[in-house]
């Protein structure tokens, strides 16, 4: 993966294939994306890439890096945790990827989000978390084999849940298919 200037997460990389092996029939998500790393990673392969997340600063700073790296992305500004809302269109999307983000309430909105055959690609912070720094919140954190059930009626091509090294962290990651 030389030559991208972007630093995508590691278990992308490692999985990007089930996006790029066949055809992905629709877009893919990259929810709550901060800066966009990850989507802008996903574009310079050619794929096409949502970026959604709540800061239009967040958002502006991932168009630019795009603009950048000469590739293109579609940016949304949205409030994914909005009350009683679903934000993400149905039967929608391709694939999706999700790093360090958790609302409980939008599980059943990701699983309903994914087309049928569509790839996620999930890591956020365990309850372990706390002991290597932030987030502390147990809103945010992950409680144990929590991910795996959420997604166990699904195709799962791997899972983890531990410490990962450089950074030290608590993590769990599960990579689906629909």
């Amino acid at each position: 993966m030389d030559g991208f200037r972007v630093k995508p997460a590691e278990l992308l990389v490692s999985y990007v294939s089930l996006f790029t092996a066949g055809k992905i029939n629709g877009p893919i998500l990259d929810l709550a994306c901060g800066d966009g790393h990850n989507g802008i990673f996903l574009a310079q392969i050619g794929l096409e890439v949502i970026c959604c997340d709540l800061s239009e600063e967040a958002l502006k700073s991932a168009q630019e890096l795009a603009a950048v790296q000469g590739v293109s992305i579609k940016t949304w500004c949205v409030d994914l945790e909005k009350d009683g809302t679903n934000p993400l269109s149905e039967d929608f999307y391709g694939g999706m990827v999700v790093f360090r983000y958790l609302h409980r309430p939008l599980i059943n909105c990701i699983k309903k989000a994914l087309k049928k055959g569509g790839v996620l690609i999930y890591e956020t912070y365990t309850v372990r978390q706390p002991q290597f720094g932030k987030p502390h919140n147990p809103d945010f954190l992950l409680k144990p084999e929590e991910l795996q059930n959420w997604f166990i009626d699904w195709e799962i091509i791997y899972f983890f849940e531990g410490i990962k090294e450089n950074p030290k962290r608590a993590i769990a990651q599960i990579v689906c298919r629909k």
